[in-house]
């Protein structure tokens, strides 16, 4: 995070920080919010998504001006609907919706949060356009903030977000929460693009790719959105609890922009808050015994935290714990994974031979030729461990990982 940034997330430069960082925080909490609020009344999730964004550009400018309102949520939201109002107008075709976006939005139970993110993540739209607009719509990130944390480039980015907005409108997509046994699967999907949030923020350390807005703060507010709103279910809470637990290891993998493998890291280092908070919330998620694959990722993550030194880390258990998640995920990945842990409790050899195993399914994967590197070196094929190590210094674009591939490899 840039030196300038704020406890939240978001950098403070300027004159206008006050104002910035106040924006800032109401754009994280209320976004959603108001663009689902404003979707579900007009039935556009297009024109309530650019009058939330265009509220947000006025705000900007008067809130600079003239000073943080005492209500600034409220602020928004007035703004917003008028915004919807004028282009509602403007465009004949939706006359009919304007007696709808007129009338004062009536109380509802639902956190409007939750059909909004429900809608950006439906089964219909791709899953990198499920992100794109998740981190839009839902988390209010612009397209050059979700450019640089997914590294790519910004119009492929604009047109990602531009064609999920068409298939919501022309598929039908209902911004609703969905019931029943369709919820479980939902789900799932709703958390693995919170998940891969996560992850595209997580990989960067000192890139400043999100020295402007941090990407995995909101990928932790929007887990605890889900959880706090679907308290029966404890596949969210399992996700809040997985994160929480990386996040608190953040300082120690990072050394000035250079990345620090977990048994290399500072565990004194280590935020305690955040481990003990996410040993309560699995501690919650057992309470409803309907384990999950996050659950148990999570657990794993709970292994590594309870334990003082790399040396008195519990491998037997996180390997037993990687055959239970086979039952739910049983994706290359996973397996690799897996194949770590088994390297710890019975050696490289039987670990070798279940890299590679997976060599069709990721032999365009770089981390599959990074662990492969680890465990030739473990049986003495240096030779081969220097030559994996290249390949995975050819797969990856991300700079701390590049550096310390080359490092190993002796470049």
């Amino acid at each position: 995070m840039d030196a300038a940034a704020g406890s939240d997330g978001f950098a403070q430069r300027g004159p206008a920080a006050a104002s910035d960082l106040a924006l800032a925080r109401v754009v994280r909490a209320e976004n959603a919010r108001l663009v689902g609020s404003l979707a579900a009344r007009i039935g556009d999730l297009d024109v309530a998504e650019e009058a939330v964004a265009d509220a947000v550009a006025e705000a900007l400018r008067e809130w600079r001006q003239r000073g943080i309102p005492p209500n600034p949520a409220a602020w928004l939201s007035t703004a917003a609907r008028h915004n919807a109002l004028d282009r509602l107008r403007r465009e004949r075709v939706y006359r009919d919706k304007l007696s709808l976006l007129a009338r004062e939005p009536a109380p509802v139970d639902v956190d409007e949060r939750l059909p909004l993110l429900f809608g950006c993540c439906h089964p219909a739209i791709a899953s990198a356009a499920q992100l794109a607009l998740t981190l839009r719509a839902v988390c209010g990130v612009t397209t050059a903030q979700i450019a640089r944390v997914t590294i790519t480039p910004e119009a492929t980015i604009a047109q990602r977000i531009v064609r999920a907005k068409r298939k919501i409108a022309a598929a039908g997509v209902p911004l609703r929460v969905p019931e029943g046994s369709e919820l479980a699967e939902r789900l799932g999907i709703v958390l693995t693009v919170v998940s891969a949030m996560y992850t595209q923020a997580h990989l960067m350390p000192g890139s400043g790719a999100a020295t402007d807005r941090d990407v995995a703060d909101d990928a932790i507010w929007l887990a605890r959105v889900v959880s706090d709103a679907l308290p029966r279910e404890p596949e969210a809470r399992g996700l809040l609890a997985l994160l929480l637990f990386h996040r608190a290891r953040d300082d120690a993998r990072d050394n000035d922009g250079e990345l620090v493998l977990l048994d290399a890291q500072d565990r004194a280092a280590w935020d305690p808050a955040l481990l003990q908070e996410g040993r309560a919330q699995l501690e919650r998620c057992a309470e409803a015994k309907r384990p999950g694959r996050f659950q148990l990722q999570a657990a794993i993550a709970a292994c590594h935290a309870d334990a003082a030194t790399p040396a008195d880390t519990d491998w037997l258990q996180i390997l037993t714990l990687y055959d239970v998640l086979l039952r739910w995920d049983d994706s290359p990945v996973v397996r690799l994974n897996r194949a770590v842990a088994l390297g710890r409790v019975d050696g490289p050899s039987a670990a070798l031979a279940e890299v590679d195993a997976l060599r069709d399914a990721l032999a365009g994967f770089h981390l599959w030729h990074a662990v492969r590197a680890e465990m030739l070196r473990g049986v003495g094929r240096d030779r081969e461990a220097t030559d994996a190590d290249l390949q995975a210094l050819e797969l990856t674009a991300n700079e701390a990982e590049r550096r310390l591939l080359s490092t190993r490899a002796g470049l």
